[in-house]
This record gives C-alpha cells, sequence and structure tokens, in this order.
C-alpha cells in the first residue's frame, strides 16, 4: 500500500534533509490517490465501447422505424437515447483525457474536460429535448396516424439493450460523476423505452393517436429532470465549488484540530477532475514544531479521511494577521 510505505520511508529519511522526506511523503500519498481513482474510468474502456456501438446501431433503428410509423414518441426516446450516445462519448472521452499527462503549460493535465464534458452534455440535452417537444405541440394541433406494432417492437428491444448497457456501469457510479451520468442515462432510457411500449400498446386498443405526442412530451419532461440536475453539478465544479461530497466546515475543523494548529485561512477545496479533489491553505502553527512530519501525517490523513489526494499547505509561525490572505473574505 502507497501509505505504509511513504509513511515508512519518511521515517527512515527524517535524518536526511526534511525536503527529501517530505516530498517523498507527499508523493507517496499523492500517489496512492491517483490509483485509487484512476483506475475507475480506465476499467470502464470496454463498457463505454459496447455501450456506444450497441446504442447507436439501437439509435439509427430507432428513428428509422419511428419515421416509418409516424410516431413520434419513438422518435423522441431515438432523441433521448442519441443524447445518451454521445454523453456516452463525452464520458469516455473525459476518461481518456483524465489520464493524459500535464505539460508544462497545462500542469493538470486535461484533467477539467471531464468537467467540461458533462457540461456540454447538459446543455446538449436541453437542445434535443426543444426540438422535440416543439413538434409534439404541432402534432396535438394536427395529430397524425401512428403504426403502433412496430413501436411496441422497436421499444421493446429498446428496454433489453438500455438495461443490458446501465448493467455494465452500475459499479462506477459511487466514483465519479461522468460514469454516473453513463448510468443513470441507461437506466432511465430503459424506463423511457419501457413506457413507449405501454403507450403503444393502450394506441393499438384505444385507437387514440393524442398519446403519442403526449407521451413524447413525458420523454422531454424525463429528459429535462435527469439533465437539471447534471447541469447544475457539472456548473458547480467548472466554478470550482467544493464537490459533493465533501463537507467544507469538517475539513476546516479536521485541520484545525491537528497537532499546534491556532488558525487556519485561505482555505480552497476543488475539483480537479469529476474523480480528483484538490485542497489547499494557510495553516498557522508554533514555530519550533517539526514542519516534515506534520505536512506529511496532514496530507495523509486529508487523502485517508475526505479522499482529497491533492492537498498543498502553507505553514505559517505566529502572527498570522502578517498573512496577506489571513481574512475571511479574501479569496
Amino acid at each position: 500500500m502507497a501509505h505504509d510505505h511513504s509513511g515508512h520511508h519518511h521515517h527512515h529519511d527524517h535524518g536526511h534533509d526534511h525536503a527529501h522526506a517530505h516530498d517523498h511523503g507527499h508523493g507517496g500519498g499523492h500517489g496512492h490517490g491517483h490509483g485509487h481513482h484512476h483506475h475507475a474510468p480506465a476499467d470502464f474502456g470496454r463498457a463505454f465501447a459496447i455501450g456506444v456501438a450497441l446504442n447507436t446501431a439501437f439509435v439509427l433503428a430507432e428513428a428509422s422505424a419511428g419515421i416509418w410509423a409516424g410516431s413520434l414518441s419513438l422518435l423522441a426516446d431515438a432523441g433521448h437515447n442519441l443524447s445518451d450516445v454521445l454523453s456516452l462519448i463525452l464520458a469516455w472521452g473525459a476518461a481518456v483525457l483524465a489520464r493524459r499527462q500535464p505539460t508544462a503549460r497545462r500542469t493538470y493535465g486535461l484533467r477539467k474536460a471531464t468537467i467540461l464534458a458533462s457540461l456540454a452534455n447538459a446543455v446538449l440535452l436541453l437542445v434535443a429535448v426543444g426540438a422535440i417537444g416543439s413538434e409534439a405541440v404541432h402534432r396535438f394541433a394536427e395529430p397524425a396516424a401512428v403504426a403502433p406494432w412496430p413501436v411496441i417492437v422497436t421499444a421493446a428491444i429498446g428496454v433489453v439493450i438500455n438495461t443490458a448497457t446501465a448493467l455494465l456501469f452500475m459499479r462506477g457510479g459511487h466514483d465519479d460523476l461522468n460514469i454516473r451520468g453513463a448510468f443513470l442515462h441507461m437506466a432511465g432510457d430503459a424506463a423511457v423505452s419501457l413506457a413507449v411500449v405501454i403507450g403503444a400498446a393502450v394506441m393499438a386498443v384505444t385507437g387514440l393517436m393524442w398519446l403519442d405526442p403526449a407521451l413524447s412530451l413525458a420523454i422531454v419532461a424525463v429528459i429535462l429532470l435527469g439533465t437539471w440536475g447534471l447541469l447544475r453539478d457539472s456548473f458547480n465544479l467548472a466554478l470550482d465549488a467544493v464537490p459533493e461530497g465533501i463537507d467544507p466546515t469538517a475539513v476546516r475543523e479536521w485541520i484545525c484540530a491537528l497537532p499546534g494548529v491556532t488558525e487556519v485561512h485561505d482555505l480552497h477545496i476543488w475539483a480537479m477532475s469529476t474523480t480528483e479533489t484538490a485542497l489547499t491553505a494557510h495553516v498557522t502553527r508554533p514555530a519550533n514544531a517539526e514542519p516534515d512530519a506534520f505536512l506529511h501525517d496532514a496530507c495523509e490523513g486529508l487523502a485517508r479521511r475526505f479522499g482529497i489526494c491533492h492537498s498543498t499547505l502553507q505553514v505559517e509561525c505566529g502572527d498570522s494577521a502578517a498573512c496577506r490572505l489571513a481574512p475571511l473574505e479574501a479569496v
């Protein structure tokens, strides 16, 4: 384990120059963070490939069937599925980009692309929704005949394909916003396709053609609901807000409780990517304390306790009023 190794190594190095000891300790904790989080998207390469291939083929089939049967709800479902194929491709691309090495100019590599991808994905869905919604409103004014059986068969295949794809992403949803997005989309798609099956069956029995545009509007509402959460989360991450799973107050209190710490200011916690969190803070503690062991333990603790694997702490001695960033309102 990286933790034990770096901790262990650090104690050996005590006699050597401190810079090396701290550097190594921090590197160990940091490396562990990468290892821990990066395998999530890597493992999903196959899931993404299968998901994209299956769903692209299905979208083409479903759109053709929708045009042939004259069914707007089937087209709306195809639009919904298409938005998901695009979101899968975006999430997949983002997962690949997150593993690209940093350059001299881009010191974080391309990690932030994962956040931009979820933002783009949300905006894209809103555009698709607008197109389908306006067509549905037209249909209410002049209802069109719909052939129910092709709709039932096609949408039923959709239920199967979407459920299968959702299961591929089931495991990854806890760690990564993009993987969670992919899973929720696929699960939502299965439900929507099921609704199309039921709607078409009712239409076949009753002959009520307005059910088709009504159902397509319901699908639009489903897409909107799902997209709103994604838009909000991605927007917050793009603004460098504290990620959802982390309580900033708890982090501040934890740092304040570290040995010798009298005060914490200029504390920032933000997402480097959809999976990795960074932190910077100024910490005031007495001048005579051993700094390297403190830094090492603090960074290890933040990684273990809060999953923040990229911490930078500035230790200040004595009078915090001397620090330009000490007032709370200073960014």
